[in-house]
């Protein structure tokens, strides 16, 4: 069984373009973690932009080699991860959720941003790379941002970045290993254990624009949200089949 935490090497870089890209490099290894203080074209999910002011959070991208992993489950790998995330704001006592499919929310504002990009050799994975964004200490977030939140504001106080990103590494080293070990079902049901708006009603749109009431009752391990229309009735989600709409940032 090959560890993270016994190989893993952080690579600190002042400026790239985005640690995705860099991370891409055959140079990095499994667990290797790619740091950089600013990224001038960081991206998101649904080809969002990712903001950060330099110096106050963190931005890397963590290389993974799951080949034990059927690719038809590779959803599982963005369950630890973002598992990860919430054990790890867990221990500064800040309690988080996984808004579907990986983002962290405190509350109903986004703490962190995740982009999972896989690299295949066949039917098996060649290499996966994790870019993670996570607001740390940054005080003030442009206005234009629909509801972003960092660990400062949640939690009232500075943190050692550094510190911040080893426990991040630290519990997704755990997590990975008992996905590993078969683990399948108890990562799964953590997962929806901790999933934002879970079993509550809330306001989705349609990439048509149509807006609709549901309530989430899970998700399967292919990664479809299910959600519970008004009706009802159980419809399944693939990802950008369906958005959440997110309630309107105060000023």
């Amino acid at each position: 069984m090959t560890r993270l935490y016994e190989f893993a090497m952080i690579y600190r870089i002042d400026k790239t373009t985005s640690t995705n890209d860099d991370a891409r490099d055959a140079r990095y290894r499994h667990g290797d973690v790619i740091w950089a203080e600013e990224q001038t074209a960081g991206r998101g999910q649904r080809g969002h932009k990712w903001e950060s002011r330099t110096g106050d959070n963190l931005l890397f991208s963590v290389v993974l080699t799951p080949e034990f992993l059927p690719v038809a489950e590779q959803f599982l790998l963005s369950e630890v991860v973002t598992l990860a995330l919430v054990e790890t704001f867990a221990d500064y006592g800040i309690q988080t959720r996984i808004k579907w499919t990986n983002d962290i929310y405190a509350g109903d504002r986004k703490l962190v941003g995740i982009l999972i990009e896989h690299m295949l050799a066949g039917e098996r994975f060649e290499r996966s790379i994790v870019g993670i964004g996570i607001n740390v200490n940054q005080k003030e977030f442009d206005e234009s941002l629909p509801n972003p939140v960092s660990m400062r504001q949640a939690g009232g106080r500075d943190y050692l970045r550094e510190e911040v990103l080893d426990r991040f590494i630290a519990h997704l080293t755990a997590l990975y290993e008992e996905l590993q070990s078969g683990e399948r079902e108890r990562i799964e049901q953590a997962y929806r254990r901790n999933m934002y708006h879970l079993d509550q009603e809330h306001t989705y749109a349609l990439p048509s624009g149509e807006q609709f009431r549901a309530t989430i009752r899970g998700v399967e391990p292919s990664g479809h949200l299910l959600l519970e229309h008004t009706d009802g009735t159980l419809h399944r989600y693939a990802f950008k089949e369906v958005e959440f709409v997110l309630p309107l940032r105060k000023r």
